[in-house]
């Protein structure tokens, strides 16, 4: 999200809201809910409909979360024929929202992709947008810089007074939510980054069709990319070839690399390849010595996103045990650091989540550039 190695999740409780009651008003109880079966690849989350609305659940906003959460989502000509419990839900939702703030880069493509770009208001650290029609917006102050996510200005967030905002955290400690929640803006929390498959992770942009009252766009562009996903999985499997893989870089004397359950482990499952550490458990990342490293990916075939490096010549001087791997020597690294926006920030974090299957097409090429002679790598390009 917006830094290499921690993406950045902030966070805590959540809501509020307005119930318009009235005496023949109807009222719709959370137990009546009918699951519509909506998602299919990520965990985290459920779409509903209760009686005339709906109904998002987050049940994994953080890891090993104990609390989950339960958004109502009613149209504005709804709103008027019925009144909802605010008892039975953490926030409920005027739909189409009108003026939104969000604040991870992940959420900036799905709004960009459902035409919902013209409601953001304010994101925290806009340099690490790199959405040109966002970038347009930022340069016309059309959508306003928040400080960070850590030090959210809540002076700025409270006079903008958005329908919603949508947060991330890590655990359930955020006293910047807590205060914008009691006064009354609603908190959403989005846990796309928590899923632990591709398709999991790009499918949270139903989550924003709700929010954007277009559901049923936001199902067509996931049908799209799931499609075009499972299509370049199979084609890699065409492949008889299954080169070895390692990943990772040093970082203060330990070596980080994806853990064998991990998102990034299951596009090197997918790109057909021997991922070296596709055996370990864990959905984040292994912390191994350089030795460890050594011994086991020294004859790698590839090595693939070594952290921030983008030149073998920068590499090598960071530390020389990194000329010892044969990846090195027969110049088949490839890093995703070089792809950047106008600003600075990785394309990669901001919108590999939501298109998995351009990664996965990358990686396809990178390890078996037979199947797809013409194709031009998006994120992924060989280091200098």
């Amino acid at each position: 999200m917006k830094s290499i190695f921690i993406k950045a999740i902030w966070s805590s409780l959540l809501i509020l809201t307005v119930a318009s009651c009235k005496k023949d008003a109807k009222t719709i109880e959370a137990n009546n809910g009918q699951h519509n079966g909506s998602v299919q690849y990520a965990k985290g989350f459920s779409i509903d409909r209760e009686g005339d609305f709906t109904v998002v659940s987050v049940t994994n906003p953080w890891p090993n979360a104990k609390h989950s959460f339960r958004y109502a989502f009613v149209p504005k000509e709804t709103l008027e024929k019925i009144s909802v419990s605010k008892d039975f839900y953490d926030a409920i939702i005027t739909t189409p929202i009108e003026n939104l703030v969000v604040t991870s880069t992940t959420h900036i493509p799905a709004l960009e992709s459902l035409g919902g770009l013209d409601k953001l208001k304010g994101f925290p650290d806009t340099d690490y947008i790199s959405s040109m029609p966002a970038r347009q917006l930022i340069n016309a102050k059309k959508i306003i810089d928040l400080g960070s996510n850590e030090t959210l200005n809540t002076e700025m967030v409270l006079e903008m007074n958005p329908d919603a905002l949508v947060g991330f955290a890590i655990d359930n400690q955020n006293t910047t939510y807590e205060l914008l929640q009691k006064s009354g803006i609603p908190i959403l929390f989005n846990g796309d980054w928590t899923e632990q498959t591709p398709l999991g992770k790009a499918e949270w942009i139903k989550f924003f069709g709700v929010l954007l009252q277009k559901e049923k766009e936001a199902d067509s562009i996931f049908k799209t990319i799931a499609n075009s996903y499972h299509q370049i999985k199979e084609l890699a499997k065409t492949s008889n070839k299954k080169p070895t893989v390692m990943s990772g870089a040093l970082y203060k004397d330990v070596w980080y690399l994806p853990a064998g359950e991990s998102w990034a482990s299951q596009f090197l499952a997918d790109a057909n390849t021997n991922y070296l550490w596709a055996e370990t458990k864990g959905t984040g990342s292994l912390a191994l010595s350089i030795e460890a490293v050594l011994e086991k990916g020294q004859k790698a075939d590839y090595w693939i996103a070594p952290s921030q490096f983008t030149t073998y010549e920068n590499l090598a001087n960071a530390n020389t045990h990194y000329i010892k791997f044969n990846a090195y020597n027969k110049k088949k690294l490839f890093t995703y650091s070089a792809t950047k926006g106008p600003t600075g920030g990785l394309l990669y974090f901001e919108l590999a989540p939501q298109r998995p299957d351009i990664v996965l097409k990358d990686l396809v090429h990178i390890f078996h550039p037979e199947l797809q002679p013409n194709y031009i790598p998006y994120f992924f390009k060989a280091l200098e």
